[in-house]
């Protein structure tokens, strides 16, 4: 038998550098620089390897000893020692990172992605609202279909798209985290689906007002910033958003060009500005503070809320965002604009994949003769 327990304390602890053997594949390695590891010798699967058993600083002879007999009791029973001490260890890792805590680092990692890095909580919202309150403390490891059902069957039917972005999201944080190396089911949100079941699709379009009667509404309008950004949000058939933040630097000529951040579709887009439209841009210079074509309070640009506050005020029913419906259905019914030239004004990507991939062109010209024809109709212009 092969003697064991060669070491004491006090021969481990003043050893020169070198390698200092216990018996039964227990070792002691000394390093010139001062540090010493305990290292076991086992063979798995007829595999002869070494496994790390601490520090000689942080761990004692006795129990470097109780380890190694532990890592070769294992071995023993076809088990790597090395393999399950690292299971253990991204189970506690897992146990550690909550849901809210990989969220937050995934949301982190793809910002810069999202339109003005996603500053304006679009992203995070859903999550924020509807899952974080009620899983953000457990262990992301722990998250399961079961528990994305609990949170999410309440509004699942009730608001459907608000609970689509949200399971979405979800789960690409848990690709996230599985991506970390967390013991996750990526498989979560599927399993959650078909325990949910298919969501009620109830389209809401936003109320608009009828093309015949936009010119009646556009004579109504004032001067003042935000009846002036009113008043361009009709003449361009632009997004509230778009206008709301225009600045005088996006401006040439009769040219306003929507930098890509700001549209919804990411991509930059240019829009002929008619004969009011320029109108309009040059009374609201006048009013400009910082930069800002539209300023609100404290220089700042008019809220969100401020157009379709104008609207309910007048007791009306359609919103600012109905303005491009109008437009949209005025091109239909009222001119022979071919599909794609007005699906480009309202900046829609219209078409397959391969026709997108051999159009060059925005329309600019054909969209400029449009769009001063539109602002003929709402100003009462004869054509």
């Amino acid at each position: 038998m092969r003697p064991i327990n060669k070491l004491t304390d006090r021969a481990a602890r003043t050893a020169a550098p070198g390698k200092y053997n216990d018996g039964a594949g227990l070792w002691l390695v000394k390093r010139s620089d001062g540090g010493a590891q305990w290292v076991v010798r086992i063979a798995i699967h007829g595999r002869r390897r070494e496994m790390g058993l601490g520090s000689l600083s942080e761990v004692s002879l006795k129990e470097a000893r109780e380890a190694a007999r532990s890592a070769r009791a294992q071995a023993r029973s076809g088990v790597d020692p090395i393999r399950e001490r690292q299971r253990r260890r991204r189970e506690a890792e897992g146990a550690a990172h909550t849901l809210a805590e990989v969220t937050s680092d995934c949301f982190a990692a793809r910002k810069s992605s999202l339109k003005n890095e996603g500053k304006a909580a679009r992203w995070m919202g859903p999550l924020e609202c509807h899952v974080l309150p009620r899983l953000g403390e457990f262990p992301v490891a722990e998250i399961d279909q079961n528990g994305i059902r609990d949170v999410l069957g309440p509004i699942w039917h009730e608001k459907p798209a608000v609970a689509k972005k949200a399971i979405e999201r979800l789960g690409v944080v848990l690709r996230h985290a599985a991506a970390l190396g967390l013991d996750v089911d990526i498989q979560a949100v599927a399993k959650a689906k078909a325990l949910l079941g298919k969501p009620r699709h109830e389209v809401r379009h936003y109320p608009s007002l009828p093309w015949p009667r936009v010119p009646e509404f556009y004579a109504s309008l004032g001067d003042g910033a935000t009846q002036l950004a009113m008043r361009l949000l009709i003449l361009t058939a632009a997004r509230s958003g778009e206008i709301r933040l225009m600045r005088e630097e996006e401006l040439s000529g009769d040219l306003w060009i929507v930098p890509a951040e700001r549209m919804k579709g990411g991509i930059e887009h240019r829009v002929p500005l008619s004969d009011e439209a320029l109108r309009v841009v040059e009374a609201a210079r006048q009013q400009a503070r910082n930069g800002y074509l539209f300023p609100g309070q404290r220089a700042k640009p008019i809220s969100d809320m401020t157009l379709t506050a104008l609207m309910k005020r007048r007791g009306m029913e359609e919103r600012p965002h109905g303005f491009r419906s109008s437009f949209r259905t005025w091109c239909a019914e009222a001119t022979d604009t071919p599909r794609e030239i007005a699906e480009t004004a309202l900046a829609h990507v219209s078409g397959g994949k391969v026709e997108l991939s051999y159009r060059r062109t925005d329309y600019l010209e054909h969209r400029r003769a449009l769009m001063q024809r539109w602002a003929d109709h709402v100003t009462r212009r004869m054509e």
